[in-house]
């Protein structure tokens, strides 16, 4: 869930995302790129385990955890650049 709403994508979808993000990781190294790979892992590695999970399988407690605190970690992130990002917009427009 970001920011309140829940985004459903099918897995297509999925793997459309995932290429771009690995062809803009290939390219050029400005000050972004260390972010831009670990965004790129993250992605790759969430997926390839959301890919090989059986639907209702459980996962150890330990592992939930972590899922659930990486989650909170990158919404966190997603919702302070996507807030930079409007700040910047609306100083643009003003």
């Amino acid at each position: 869930m970001i920011m309140g709403k829940e985004y459903i994508i099918n897995e297509t979808q999925l793997k459309k995302i995932v290429e771009n993000m690995k062809s803009e990781t290939n390219e050029g190294s400005d000050g972004n790129y260390m972010a831009k790979q670990q965004l790129f892992t993250i992605a790759t590695a969430a997926y390839k385990m959301w890919e090989t999970m059986e639907d209702g399988e459980e996962l150890e407690d330990w592992m939930s955890s972590k899922i659930a605190q990486a989650e909170q970690s990158v919404v966190s992130a997603f919702k302070a650049y996507m807030y930079d990002e409007f700040e910047d917009k609306r100083k643009e427009d003003i």
